[in-house]
């Protein structure tokens, strides 16, 4: 079963049990992946959905902080609902020491001298990690370690 497969099932489900929070959150995924189907006009790999799921991920993140700087927790909330929802389909997350011994092995790899490399550290990561690690995050710790 393919990962859309999978989230349509899931939407089933929440139809089935009448979880309309949940439901709507299912569809919102559903129309991007549409969206995106349509617009590329072609059907989409499991990496093209994953994509897609880190994407809608990252936005509700950002949106929910603003949100919660415009003291709108109501809204918050919801963003970090969807957040909740959303990340279920995203694979385990590498824990601290698991991502830093991949940054290491890439930087020993490409034999990464400074900040000069990092684009090639981050283009040698970015394959194994998709999913795993916020970018954000790899890109702080790339920096720390080319930087030592």
């Amino acid at each position: 079963m393919s990962f859309k497969d999978n989230i349509i099932e899931d939407m089933k489900s929440a139809m089935r049990a009448k979880e309309k929070k949940l439901l709507g959150t299912i569809r919102l995924l559903t129309a991007a992946i549409k969206q995106v189907e349509v617009d590329e006009r072609k059907d989409l790999t499991d990496d093209d959905v994953l994509a897609i799921v880190i994407k809608m991920v990252k936005q509700r993140k950002d949106s929910a902080k603003q949100y919660q700087d415009a003291n709108r927790q109501d809204l918050a909330d919801q963003e970090i609902y969807e957040i909740g929802v959303l990340e279920k389909y995203l694979p385990a997350q590498l824990n601290e020491s698991e991502l830093e011994k991949l940054i290491k092995q890439s930087i020993d790899k490409i034999g990464a001298q400074g900040m000069q490399d990092m684009g090639k550290v981050m283009g040698m990561l970015r394959p194994q990690i998709a999913g795993k690690a916020d970018m954000g995050q790899v890109s702080q710790k790339i920096k720390a370690l080319l930087q030592t």
